[in-house]
């Protein structure tokens, strides 16, 4: 049995990620900031941190927030790591991020080269954005009454149990490095996944492509972003749609 740490363990990855690990009969600890007995803020770190960290055989990095703080809250967690004699750190990371220049994306980036040079066993895994992302992204766009869409910008969403199950296989393998980046099984448009978003909702908006400024807009027209070449995942975003609970929204 294989103890393994799982950062932002209540969150859209890390929860199907423990499930995951727990069904096959490995000892999981859920650290968040809410979760016992693991209840711990990365940023401010702690004894509670050691804690979490004592004893485990992996650590899963799936802790993040766009407000920022991630690399200090990565930083805290190496420490720990390295105090603890921990042998194998796992980062769940984003395609692009050495691509489309993103603040979010540059922390991410920046995370990465923390865990390489952090004198651990380490395995990163890039992938595209999940489902649920898309989603809510073209649900505040169906709040008006005309939806807005980046113009000439596509996506390649991917299943998030799909990730978790891969993120599994990689916490109970040797430390691998950089691994393939993982791609959603398909490249749409945006004006693509918002028609389908409508069918799936019932709803009817106008959609309105809009061009925008700046490299990062620029970098994601070029497709920084998408993985075609690695596109492994099997859900599909109509599928992802059709299973939300509640059905049409």
């Amino acid at each position: 049995m294989t103890t393994i740490l799982v950062t932002g363990g209540t969150g859209t990855l890390g929860r199907p990620l423990a499930e995951k690990l727990r069904a096959g009969g490995h000892e999981v600890r859920v650290l968040s900031r809410r979760s016992q007995p693991y209840a711990v803020d990365l940023r401010e770190g702690g004894p509670g941190l050691d804690a979490a960290v004592a004893g485990a055989d992996v650590v899963v990095h799936c802790a993040t927030t766009q407000r920022g703080g991630d690399e200090v809250s990565a930083a805290r967690l190496v420490e720990a790591a390295r105090r603890a004699g921990v042998p194998h750190l796992v980062y769940i990371s984003i395609v692009g991020v050495d691509r489309v220049p993103l603040g979010y994306y540059r922390s991410k980036l920046a995370v990465e080269r923390l865990v390489e040079e952090s004198g651990i066993g380490w395995t990163v895994l890039r992938t595209t954005q999940f489902h649920d992302l898309v989603a809510r992204i073209l649900e505040a766009s169906a709040k008006l009454p005309v939806m807005l869409l980046p113009a000439g910008v596509s996506d390649q969403p991917i299943e998030v149990t799909e990730v978790a199950d891969r993120l599994a296989e990689l916490a109970l393998a040797p430390p691998a490095g950089r691994v393939d980046d993982m791609g959603g099984p398909a490249v749409c448009t945006f004006t693509e996944l918002a028609r389908a978003y409508l069918r799936a909702t019932g709803r009817r908006r106008p959609l309105l492509p809009v061009r925008l400024a700046g490299k990062a807009y620029r970098g994601m027209r070029e497709g920084g972003h998408l993985a075609p070449r690695q596109a492994v995942g099997k859900g599909t975003f109509e599928e992802f749609l059709a299973a939300r609970p509640g059905g049409q929204r």
